[in-house]
C-alpha cells in the first residue's frame, strides 16, 4: 500500500488540505487539484495491479493442483479450470480459491468452509468473496519479504473489507516485551513511537497476549488501555488476538476500527483467528529487525538444556512439545530427567524418560492444573513458580500431604520443569525443632540399664553447658537445683523411679554461669516386658518468663487494689462534700410576686462527681442573685473548686457590684486562688420592683426566657470562661420581664449529648419548655424527666417566674 492510502500517513495531510473538491478556491483544473487527481489515479492503479498479481498467483496455484491431480500439462489444466468455473457459475478466481481450499484442508479452508456454509443460502457472492479475500491475504503474506509487507497485505486484502482501518503485528519477546514487527494504516511517526513496549506494560496488545481467546474491545474510550493510534480513533473498536503456531504464541495481531465495534459473529472471529495464525507463521519465519527476539538462536538448544538440568541440585525434567498431524499442541514429551529426579510412583527414571507427560502422569491435568500451567508457559514464555503446591492430582500413589515447590520455564522450544517434593518426615522434624526452640523445651532420654543419656541441643542450652561436657543424670539433679527445692525434687524422683509413675516438678536451676532459671520437668518411665524400669524419658521447660510474669501480675493486682481503694475513698469524700454544699433538694425562696425554684441532679456514677453549682439568694440590697456554674473535671478537685467559686461569688455579691464586675472578680479568684481551674458561669441580678434582670455570662449557655408558649434563649453577650486568663472583662445585658414570664438558667448536663451538636439539643429543650405545666416546680421536674442528655453529668437548674 502506498503512503497516501494510510490514514495519518504522508498522504493524509495532502488529503486533508485538498479534500474531495480540492483546496479552498482551487478547482479540479488547478495545479493542486490535478496533483491530487494524479495521486488518486496512481493509487487505484497500484491497488488494481496488486489485486491482479495476487489473483494470478492464486490461479497459478490452482492450475498446479490440477496438474498434479489430473496428471496433465499446464495448458490443459488452464482449460479445465475455465470449464469447471463456467459450469459452477463462478469466476475463474473464485473457483481457483475453492480448488485450493479442497486441496489444502488447512485452518484457512476450515474458516472459509464455515463461512460458506453459514452464508451460502443468503448471499453466495459474499461467501465466495470472503474465500477469495482470505486466500489473497495468505498469498500476499507468503510472497512478502518481511512482516511489514504481511501487515499491509492483511489490511488491504482481508481486514479493510471488514471495516478495519489499521493493523499491527506485534512480536513477543522472551522477557514479556512486545516489538512492533509490522503495521499498516498507522503513520510512520506513530509506528516509530510504538516500536518497542517494555515488559509488564499493560496495553491492548499485552492484554490480548494473555487471553487465550483474544481481547475484543467495543470502544477504546471505555477502557484506560493505551495502544498504537489511540488518538486517531479514540472511540473505535479493537481486537487483539494471539498469533501462534503449534501451541506456542509468537506475538499478537491487533486490528483497529474507526467506530465502536459491535459483537462479531463466530464466522468473523474465525477469520481473524486464521489471520492471526498466518501472522504466527510469519513471526516464526522472520526476525524482528532492531528489536528483542525470542528466536531459538539466542537460547540454548536441547543438549544445553539437558546439561542445565543435570547441573541442578533439584529434580528436573526437560519437556518438548508434542504436536498432532495438524500441528496442534496436544502433549509434552519427557525428553530428559536428571539424576536427582525421583518418580512419586517409584518407577525408574528410564521408564519415565521418553514418555508423554499425560501418559506418565495422567492426573496432571486434573485438580492441580499443572498441565495447563506448563502449556501456558510454552505458549507465552512467561515462567511459572509456586511454593508448596499440592501434588495430590499427579499420581494416585502420592500421599495426600505431599507438596512441592514448582518452577516451569521455557528455553527456546524446550521446557525446564523443576519440582522439589517436600520430605514430610524432615518437615515434621523441623517443625518439632522450631516448636522446642520457641517453647524453650529440651528433651532427654536416659537408659537406666546401660547409663546412656541422650540430650538434644536445646537442653544443653537450658543448662548453660557446652555439649562437650556431656549430659547430667537424673540422680545428680539435686546438685544443680536451689537447696530450697530439694524436697520437691526428691518427691519427683521417688515417684518416677520408685513408684514408676509419670511425675513433674518445678524448681530453680542454678547454672554454671551464675544465672538462675525457673524450670519445669516432666518425665515418664518406660518398662520392659517383665515390668522392670528400663528407660526414663521426658522434657525440661524454661518457665522463667511465666514465673516472673506471675510475680509481676500479683504485684500489679496488689497495687491496683490499693489504687482502687484510694480512688473509692476520694470519690466518696467528693460526693459527701458536694452533697453537703449542694443538697439535691432545697427549699425555694419566698418572695412576693416572684417564684424561685432550683433543681440539682448529681451524676449517676459516684466516680463522676462533678463541679456543677447553683445559687439563688436575696442580697441585702433587695436584689436576687441568680447563678449557675460548671467547673471543668470530676472528682474531689472539681468539688472543692466549686465550693470556692460559689462561696466567693456570694461574698462578692454583697458589694453591690453588677454581674459583669462580679464575674471579672470571680475570674481572678479562679485563676489565682484555686490552682488555675477553669469554669463556666451565668450570673444575674433580678430587681423585683422594676422586674428587670441584669445578667452576664462566662462561656456558659445563655438563659432561656419562656413567655406564653414561646421559648427562646436570651441574646448572647461576650464573656470568656473563668480562669483562662488573669484578667477579663464581661459584657452585661438587661431584659425586662413581664407577668407570668419564666426564666431558666441551667448547666450543660441538661442538654449535652455525644451524638449531636449543642444547637440540636437546645432546640429540643425549647420545644419541651414551650409546653409548660402550671407551676414552676412542675416545669423544672418536667425538664429533668424529659432531658435527653447521655453524658451522665451533673445537672443544675435555676428558674424564676414573675407573679
Amino acid at each position: 500500500m502506498s503512503a497516501v492510502e494510510q490514514p495519518g500517513g504522508p498522504g493524509a495531510g495532502l488529503d486533508e488540505a485538498v479534500g474531495p473538491a480540492g483546496p479552498a478556491g482551487a478547482g479540479a483544473g488547478s495545479p493542486v487539484g490535478r496533483l491530487a487527481a494524479t495521486v488518486e489515479r496512481l493509487s487505484r492503479e497500484v491497488r488494481a495491479a496488486q489485486a491482479e498479481a495476487e489473483g494470478r498467483a492464486l490461479i497459478e496455484l490452482a492450475k498446479g493442483i490440477l496438474v498434479e491431480r489430473l496428471q496433465c500439462g499446464p495448458a490443459q489444466a488452464a482449460r479445465q479450470l475455465d470449464e469447471l468455473a463456467e459450469q459452477a457459475g463462478t469466476s475463474r478466481l473464485e473457483f481457483a480459491v475453492e480448488v485450493i481450499n479442497q486441496a489444502a484442508r488447512d485452518r484457512m479452508s476450515e474458516v472459509t468452509d464455515a463461512f460458506l456454509s453459514a452464508t451460502r443460502a443468503t448471499d453466495e457472492a459474499e461467501a465466495d468473496s470472503v474465500a477469495v479475500r482470505l486466500r489473497a491475504a495468505e498469498s500476499g503474506a507468503l510472497a512478502a519479504d518481511d512482516t511489514q509487507a504481511v501487515a499491509e497485505s492483511l489490511l488491504e486484502q482481508a481486514l479493510r473489507p471488514l471495516g478495519a482501518v489499521a493493523v499491527a503485528v506485534w512480536a513477543a519477546g522472551a522477557d514479556g516485551s512486545l516489538t512492533l514487527a509490522g503495521s499498516a494504516g498507522f503513520s510512520p511517526a506513530e509506528a516509530a513511537r510504538w516500536h518497542y513496549v517494555p515488559p509488564d506494560v499493560a496495553t491492548v496488545a499485552r492484554c490480548g497476549l494473555t487471553e487465550r481467546d483474544g481481547l475484543w474491545i467495543a470502544s477504546l474510550a471505555e477502557t484506560g488501555l493505551p495502544s498504537v493510534g489511540r488518538h486517531h480513533h479514540p472511540a473505535g473498536g479493537r481486537a487483539a488476538v494471539p498469533a501462534g503456531t503449534g501451541g506456542r504464541v509468537h506475538g499478537v495481531l491487533e486490528i483497529a476500527w474507526p467506530a465502536p465495534l459491535p459483537p462479531q459473529p463466530p464466522q468473523i472471529v474465525r477469520q481473524i483467528e486464521a489471520l492471526a495464525e498466518l501472522c504466527g507463521h510469519t513471526l516464526e519465519t522472520y526476525a524482528v529487525p532492531g528489536g528483542p527476539s525470542a528466536e531459538p538462536g539466542m537460547l540454548p538448544d536441547a543438549a544445553e538444556l539437558m546439561d542445565l538440568a543435570d547441573g541442578l541440585y533439584d529434580p528436573a525434567l526437560v519437556l518438548g512439545p508434542h504436536l498432532d498431524a495438524d500441528g496442534n499442541l496436544v502433549d509434552f514429551r519427557i525428553q530428559h530427567v536428571n539424576d536427582r529426579f525421583l518418580d512419586p510412583a517409584g518407577r525408574p527414571r528410564a521408564m519415565v524418560s521418553g514418555a508423554l507427560l499425560l501418559e506418565a502422569y495422567p492426573m496432571a491435568a486434573g485438580e492441580s492444573e499443572l498441565f495447563q500451567r506448563i502449556e501456558r508457559v510454552y505458549a507465552t514464555g512467561e515462567p511459572f513458580r509456586a511454593r508448596r503446591m499440592h501434588l495430590t492430582a499427579l499420581v494416585d500413589q502420592v500421599p495426600l500431604s505431599a507438596v512441592a515447590d514448582i518452577s516451569v520455564s521455557r528455553h527456546g522450544s524446550g521446557i525446564l520443569f523443576i519440582w522439589r517434593i517436600e520430605d514430610e518426615t524432615a518437615r515434621l522434624a523441623s517443625l518439632l525443632q522450631h516448636a522446642q526452640r520457641l517453647g524453650r523445651i529440651g528433651g532427654f532420654e536416659e537408659n537406666l540399664l546401660t547409663g546412656e543419656i541422650t540430650w538434644n541441643g536445646q537442653l544443653f542450652d537450658l543448662y548453660g553447658r557446652p555439649q562437650s561436657s556431656g549430659p547430667v543424670p537424673l540422680e545428680e539433679l539435686p546438685a544443680h537445683a536451689h537447696p530450697d527445692d530439694a524436697v520437691a525434687i526428691s518427691r519427683f524422683l521417688r515417684t518416677l523411679l520408685h513408684h514408676r509413675r509419670s511425675a513433674s516438678a518445678a524448681f530453680r536451676l542454678q547454672r554454671p554461669d551464675g544465672v538462675t532459671r525457673h524450670i519445669r520437668v516432666v518425665a515418664e518411665p518406660v518398662l520392659d516386658t517383665d515390668g522392670g524400669l528400663h528407660t526414663v524419658r521426658g522434657a525440661y521447660q524454661d518457665v522463667s518468663a511465666q514465673h516472673w510474669t506471675e510475680v509481676a501480675l500479683a504485684a500489679t493486682r496488689d497495687q491496683l487494689a490499693h489504687t482502687e481503694q484510694h480512688a473509692s475513698e476520694r470519690d466518696r469524700l467528693a460526693l459527701q462534700l458536694q452533697r453537703a454544699i449542694m443538697p439535691p433538694t432545697q427549699a425555694p425562696l419566698r418572695m412576693p410576686a416572684l417564684d424561685v425554684a432550683v433543681r440539682y441532679r448529681p451524676a449517676e456514677a459516684e466516680q463522676l462527681v462533678g463541679g456543677d453549682w447553683y445559687d439563688a439568694v436575696v442580697l441585702p440590697s433587695g436584689l436576687v442573685l441568680l447563678c449557675v456554674g460548671d467547673v471543668a473535671g470530676h472528682g474531689i478537685e472539681a468539688a472543692t473548686s466549686m465550693v470556692v467559686l460559689r462561696n466567693a461569688l456570694r461574698g462578692l455579691a454583697v458589694t453591690g457590684a453588677g454581674p459583669g464586675q462580679l464575674l471579672a472578680w470571680l475570674n481572678m479568684v479562679a485563676h489565682h486562688l484555686t490552682g488555675a481551674v477553669t469554669a463556666t458561669a451565668v450570673c444575674g441580678l433580678y430587681d423585683p420592683d422594676s422586674r428587670t434582670l441584669r445578667w452576664a455570662r462566662a462561656g456558659h449557655l445563655p438563659p432561656v426566657l419562656v413567655r406564653g408558649t414561646e421559648a427562646a434563649p436570651l441574646p448572647l453577650v461576650r464573656g470568656l470562661l473563668l480562669g483562662a486568663v488573669p484578667e477579663a472583662g464581661y459584657e452585661e445585658a438587661e431584659v425586662q420581664l413581664a407577668a407570668q414570664d419564666t426564666l431558666l438558667m441551667y448547666t450543660d448536663g441538661l442538654v449535652e449529648r455525644r451524638d449531636r451538636s449543642v444547637e440540636e439539643s437546645l432546640t429540643q429543650l425549647l420545644t419541651t419548655v414551650g409546653t409548660a405545666p402550671h407551676t414552676l416546680d412542675q416545669q423544672l421536674d418536667r425538664l429533668l424527666t424529659h432531658s435527653r442528655s447521655d453524658t451522665d453529668d451533673d445537672t443544675c437548674i435555676v428558674g424564676i417566674r414573675v407573679g
